[in-house]
């Protein structure tokens, strides 16, 4: 047998294969994954860093096709069960390869090594664009190998270039076996690295409305451009993909505004941009990055037009404006305190009461208490008939 360090990528899977078809009929979990890889290092030979982040790599892809009944020609039968440890060993291994492909001499993988570079692209991009259903085993990896193992610059945008070029005809080469998913959004990452940026939204835009866009594969061009620091470029890009994110789940939307909280601080006029889409899209995250961004005043009209009680929220949430603007908090406790009134019972009055200390605690510290004093009195005045709310207010001590 030749040495492995001799062989083409296709041929080192050949021997990968060798060294676990004895774990044929072991259950898939974390141990197989172990010995699996303890097995295929046995064959790792001397090779360069960038050489041996290729083979880790491949070693690492070959226990995920296993994991997930696929083979370097074939990607995995759309709706075949995978039980729960499986998952678990699946998700571990394709962590330790996104881990692998951040690493700092991961960059540098396509110059050293051109060939294993160009190797393992023709590999994965064959598992990515057959892959069908919600799960994408090998379209993360895709993405983690152009934007890790290349270089930006002139050379960087011709290799883009040429992918794209060969994206475009894989319609043809095959087939009906095609996913039109990973095909559409690998071209959308091409363009996107091309900074192609206009023809990489409209892409983007087209995938969402007929196949649905996994908003993962959006983040992953958006990580890329926050983290190079292009704060004008990521704009364009979170206004481009606002409506894209109408429908999605909490989580998502929660990740997809985080970049806006990067960009704010670097780029002070989009945050006017930020709000009213937010608001369309999730009224309770709108709330939350009022908080976040110090907009106490939009806040607190908020939970007034919605009559929300102050006891719905911890006192540390209070705690900022309270530092900063503490009479902003006066209509609210204010609003709050006659709602609780209004039930007539006495948990309302005990409610009640607690906000009236609230209330007092503000108003010395505006350094306002003649105005305390004479809003005191004349609510005890006008409430002078509710004796039960008179007795809560005497145990409160704000009467005697």
């Amino acid at each position: 047998m030749k040495a492995i360090h001799t062989m083409k990528i296709s041929e080192w899977h050949t021997v990968f294969r060798s060294c676990t078809a004895v774990f044929s009929e072991h259950i898939k979990n974390l141990d197989f994954v172990k010995t699996a890889l303890s097995a295929i290092g046995q064959v790792k030979p001397e090779l360069t860093p960038q050489e041996e982040l290729v083979f880790d790599l491949h070693a690492h892809l070959h226990i995920l096709m296993l994991l997930v009944n696929a083979t370097p020609d074939q990607a995995p039968r759309h709706g075949a069960f995978i039980g729960f440890h499986t998952h678990t060993a699946i998700s571990e291994v394709q962590e330790q390869i996104a881990s692998s492909l951040r690493q700092q001499r991961a960059a540098y993988v396509e110059a050293y090594c051109p060939q294993l570079f160009a190797e393992s692209v023709t590999i994965i991009r064959g598992l990515m664009l057959q892959e069908a259903g919600e799960k994408a085993y090998f379209s993360d990896i895709y993405f983690g190998v152009w934007r890790n193992w290349t270089q930006p610059g002139q050379h960087g945008a011709a290799l883009y270039a040429q992918e794209l070029q060969l994206l475009q005809t894989a319609k043809d080469d095959l087939g009906f076996d095609l996913s039109r998913y990973p095909w559409l959004t690998a071209q959308a990452w091409m363009l996107s690295f091309l900074d192609r940026d206009q023809e990489a939204l409209e892409l983007f835009t087209e995938i969402n409305n007929s196949l649905k866009l996994r908003p993962d594969d959006l983040f992953h061009v958006l990580d890329a451009i926050s983290e190079a620091l292009e704060w004008p470029r990521l704009l364009e890009w979170l206004l481009g993909t606002t409506p894209l994110m109408t429908g999605k789940r909490m989580n998502s939307l929660d990740i997809f505004y985080h970049y806006w909280d990067q960009l704010i601080p670097q780029h002070s006029s989009a945050e006017q941009f930020m709000w009213e889409p937010l608001f369309q899209l999730s009224p309770s995250l709108y709330e939350k990055k009022l908080l976040v961004h110090g907009k106490w005043k939009l806040w607190i009209d908020y939970q007034i037009s919605l009559g929300t009680d102050p006891f719905d929220y911890r006192v540390s949430v209070f705690a900022p404006i309270e530092k900063n603007e503490p009479e902003l908090l006066l209509p609210f406790y204010h609003q709050a305190v006659e709602s609780n009134v209004l039930l007539k019972n006495r948990g309302g009055y005990k409610a009640a009461v607690k906000l009236l200390k609230r209330l007092a605690k503000l108003y010395k510290k505006l350094k306002e208490e003649q105005r305390w004093d004479a809003f005191i009195d004349a609510f005890a005045s006008r409430h002078s008939r509710l004796r039960a709310l008179q007795e809560e207010l005497r145990k409160g001590k704000l009467i005697t």
